[in-house]
């Protein structure tokens, strides 16, 4: 043992992290290599890799296991992704794996149940260490989208973060900017901006062109009709069959957004026209079913006004 003072186990308790503590750590409070050795042959404590050391036998925390990735996964080490927004306190969101990102040019050997993401640059002052080491939100769910399994899951990512409040979608969009890489940079640029800027952003969505391809008339866009509470804006209409389609941003589903949306629906509907609704992103990931949609409700109000007259 080391000249050092060695520090009571009620001690290590108060300086351990979910009843994990790294072995630099466990050796600045007292105990080197042997000492905990002893611990581990006496079956009081158990090792979880070549640096990680947790003072009970049972199976590690969700927390303790994340402190585990970083220890594990080298000094650059910081949980990333949906791992590090799950960190700030995102829920709705179910991962198999931990994930880290480090250094690309720092050694790494594989570790059980941690994914390991190499980046050539980090954002300036994009790892927090209040706790345990962590990506930023904003940077986090940027380079989640890019590592995402499929366009919806990253979409669902975005969004995740912006309706829990963990950031904001100006922080978002400023993420997307610094993080660099190739993964989904496209979609994830024009995702953030779609999040960001809500249901204005239907001119660079361009519906009528989507329409135009359909083979279907251009609608009018931000008709102007009169609510249960004054002036209301729905953002296309074929005035002519009675049919409306109203598109979703992310500002829809904040605060009391959504009662006034059920109110202006309930008014359009009762004023005898059919609403269809669909989300932005829905409809950036799902053009070809939402359309599916918009044509057959075109198909049925034409053919009933035939009908009708």
């Amino acid at each position: 043992m080391s000249g050092s003072v060695r520090a009571s186990h009620e001690q290590l308790a108060e300086a351990a992290h979910e009843d994990v503590l790294a072995r630099a750590e466990l050796a600045s409070l007292g105990w080197d290599r042997d000492a905990v050795a002893r611990q581990v042959n006496q079956g009081r404590w158990a090792l979880h890799g070549s640096r990680t050391v947790a003072l009970h036998c049972g199976p590690l925390a969700p927390g303790a296991l994340q402190w585990r990735a970083v220890w594990e996964s080298g000094a650059s080490a910081a949980l990333d992704g949906v791992s590090a927004m799950q960190a700030a306190g995102m829920t709705g969101f179910v991962e198999q794996h931990i994930h880290v990102s480090i250094d690309h040019r720092a050694r790494f050997h594989p570790v059980s149940g941690v994914v390991a993401h190499r980046v050539r640059r980090r954002v300036k002052d994009e790892v927090l260490t209040n706790g345990v080491p962590r990506v930023r939100p904003a940077v986090a769910a940027v380079r989640a989208a890019r590592w995402a399994v499929s366009d919806r899951q990253a979409a669902l990512i975005l969004v995740l973060p912006v309706q829990q409040r963990l950031v904001t979608p100006a922080q978002l969009v400023l993420a997307a900017d610094q993080v660099k890489g190739r993964s989904r940079r496209a979609l994830v640029a024009m995702l953030v901006q779609d999040i960001a800027s809500g249901a204005h952003s239907l001119g660079e969505l361009d519906f009528a062109v989507l329409c135009r391809r359909r083979g279907l008339p251009e609608p009018t866009r931000q008709v102007l009709r009169r609510g249960p509470r004054g002036r209301i804006y729905l953002d296309v209409e074929w005035e002519d069959i009675g049919l409306v389609v109203e598109i979703d941003g992310s500002q829809h589903f904040a605060g009391l957004a959504p009662t006034d949306d059920a109110l202006r629906s309930n008014a359009v509907v009762l004023g005898r026209r059919m609403v269809l609704r669909m989300t932005l992103l829905g409809l950036r990931l799902a053009p070809e079913e939402f359309m599916d949609q918009v044509c057959e409700a075109h198909r049925q109000r034409t053919d009933g006004r035939r009908l009708a007259g």
